[in-house]
């Protein structure tokens, strides 16, 4: 009888233990850390204590993950209020940078915005080449890790190597994208390929909400048109 075969007789016979229990105590195993033997009721009791501990052990790892999730959550419903309080693209951009640096302690940030009918000197409005482009376009959900291309690194007035981990996140109208916003750390370890995107993709959702909240949707028609066409239906 093969040892599987046996295990699976006294799953479906646990009666077995009871009939037997006095020839079960009789029973000596060796002890899994010290190599003594010991019955094997009390083997199954340490199998059961190292259940225990492993149990133990996920549940301290998840309820940190719920204390560091609640933290961010505090922290982004914080960055929300301040951002519905901004009344224009400065007071948007100067309240996400400061929350950013201030309060989710990232150390670098890059904002690049191309919106039409717009003429402004702010730096996020430079101009980026096609192939920022097309990597927004490309940006189904944020990235993170070590990489990002030239052009990207150069929107950093930093010394090339300094940065280490990024995050890259697509600001989007529904399916249009208009923007990019990139963090940056010299921590390789700050942004890394395995981690949770949950809340930088609320972050992107919420910066594109605001910044396309002071910015009109559609081009405004100035008066010369509206009063030639009020002229031609008269």
């Amino acid at each position: 009888m093969q040892a599987n075969e046996v295990v699976q007789w006294l799953q479906q016979n646990p009666e077995f233990f009871d009939a037997f229990a006095d020839d079960l105590a009789e029973i000596y195993v060796p002890h899994p850390h010290r190599g003594q033997a010991v019955s094997l009721a009390e083997r199954q009791l340490l199998t059961l204590r190292d259940k225990n501990r492993l149990l133990e052990a996920r549940l301290g790892e998840l309820l940190q993950f719920g204390i560091e999730n609640d933290h961010i959550s505090d922290m982004l419903h914080q960055l929300t209020v301040d951002l519905m309080k901004a009344e224009d693209l400065p007071s948007i951009i100067g309240t996400l940078e400061y929350h950013l640096k201030a309060r989710f302690a990232v150390p670098h940030l890059a904002l690049r915005l191309w919106l039409p009918n717009i003429d402004s000197n702010l730096l996020e409005f430079t101009p980026v080449e096609d192939s920022i482009h097309k990597l927004v376009d490309n940006l189904s959900s944020p990235y993170c890790g070590p990489y990002v291309t030239d052009d990207v690194l150069n929107w950093f007035a930093l010394e090339t190597g300094d940065l280490k981990s990024f995050v890259q996140c697509a600001l989007r109208t529904g399916e249009l994208p208009f923007g990019i916003l990139v963090l940056a750390s010299p921590d390789p370890e700050r942004f890394y390929p395995e981690m949770g995107t949950l809340y930088l993709q609320r972050l992107a959702e919420l910066v594109s909400a605001v910044i396309r909240r002071v910015v009109p949707l559609t081009p405004i028609l100035n008066a010369e048109p509206i009063l030639e066409t009020e002229a031609e239906l008269t």
